[in-house]
């Protein structure tokens, strides 16, 4: 299994009941004033969330309520239903195909990267702030700071899932297409190519190559240094990924959430630029 292809966990076994607890709690409920308003005893608001923590594999009920209540965000600023995705199509996991019921999309859970204008950029400004000034040549700093070679920190993958190698490259037309080409090596010796060209528009662009679990591409730039990818498969999103660079230029972030009925583990990945 490759880096693009990390399955997802489900939230699809959650009942109505559940998430409204997780709601309420979020909202800054505590389990007694839950109780109250829902005429219910104390223990069987502890009986349900002890139920919705097993049923997730999530350790701390608020934990879990935050998980769910980031979809506001995502469903506002990283909206997976760009023009040419149907909402009313199935989301599909890109390595088994399964198709998920359709009201099971709108519990979509992702990290609280806010991916318009005037929302803040956790992944982008975090490493910003980490780190330090370093001075970057005059032909470098007119490019587009993606714009370039990088490749993938594969130490920081499970032994178990780990690749060769992963390289992800950039480049900008006059006209503003962006090309993206991603070359992954398996641990096996085969290896896994794709490239596409598109505009900033997020609209989505075909992908050309031979990764069988997407055929589609959509580009949002909110920022110089921040890239979001929506790639999808037979008109329906299987993933947005939010690429940052660093002040540097040297060092790019890729995090991960997957469409569907799941919880991101917030999973990222790290590259260091070759080119």
């Amino acid at each position: 299994m490759t880096v693009m292809e990390r399955p997802p966990s489900t939230l699809s076994a959650l009942t109505e009941k559940e998430l409204e607890i997780l709601r309420l709690l979020v909202a800054g409920h505590t389990v007694k004033s839950i109780a109250k308003s829902l005429n219910r005893s104390e223990a069987s608001i502890n009986e349900r969330l002890r139920d919705a923590r097993r049923k997730t594999g999530v350790g701390s009920s608020r934990e879990l309520a935050r998980l769910l209540d980031t979809q506001k965000i995502w469903d506002k600023n990283i909206d997976l239903n760009q023009p040419g995705y149907s909402p009313d199509v199935a989301a599909v996991h890109p390595v088994q195909g399964r198709a998920w019921p359709k009201g099971t999309i709108v519990l979509l859970v992702a990290m609280s990267i806010a991916a318009a204008a005037g929302i803040g950029f956790t992944v982008a400004d975090s490493i910003s702030q980490a780190d330090p000034e370093a001075p970057v040549s005059s032909a470098a700093a007119r490019q587009p700071p993606l714009v370039g070679n990088w490749l993938l920190d594969v130490d920081r993958i499970p032994a178990e899932e780990r690749p060769r190698r992963v390289t992800i490259a950039f480049r900008v037309s006059p006209e503003q297409q962006w090309t993206a080409r991603v070359e992954i090596a398996a641990a096996d010796g085969s290896t896994q190519q794709a490239e596409s060209t598109a505009a900033l528009d997020g609209v989505p662009a075909p992908i050309t190559g031979n990764m069988p679990f997407i055929d589609t591409v959509a580009l949002r730039q909110p920022a110089p240094n921040t890239l979001v990818m929506t790639l999808g498969k037979n008109g329906t999103p299987v993933s947005t990924r939010v690429y940052a660079v660093s002040k540097d230029r040297q060092s790019m972030t890729e995090t991960i959430v997957w469409a569907g009925s799941s919880i991101p583990r917030l999973e990222t990945n790290y590259f260091k630029r070759i080119g």
